[in-house]
């Protein structure tokens, strides 16, 4: 049985949150970007390397959606962020 892929920020990121969404800054491409408070949710919960379905867990916690909406919503973000070199996949990791 293979590992699920794992989702973690990129090392040269930096979060700040503000008033309901947050400030991402990419040291290694001097952009920053910002993000929604689902987008900030998703990020701070990846402190720790998780999984997609860890991901859609923690939304699901968080907020009253269905798993369906948490899975959309997370899938969205995180390709977006692996688009903008926010966020790493680690295919098949411990």
């Amino acid at each position: 049985m293979s590992t699920p892929t794992r989702y973690r920020p990129h090392p040269d990121l930096r979060l700040t949150a503000l008033e309901g969404e947050g400030v991402v800054l990419h040291l290694g491409t001097r952009r920053y970007f910002t993000v929604s408070e689902t987008g900030l949710a998703i990020l701070e919960a990846l402190k720790t390397p998780r999984s997609l379905e860890e991901i859609v867990a923690s939304l699901q916690e968080r907020y009253d959606v269905t798993a369906e909406h948490a899975r959309s919503s997370a899938e969205a973000f995180l390709d977006r962020c692996l688009s903008a070199q926010l966020v790493t996949r680690e295919e098949g990791a411990d």
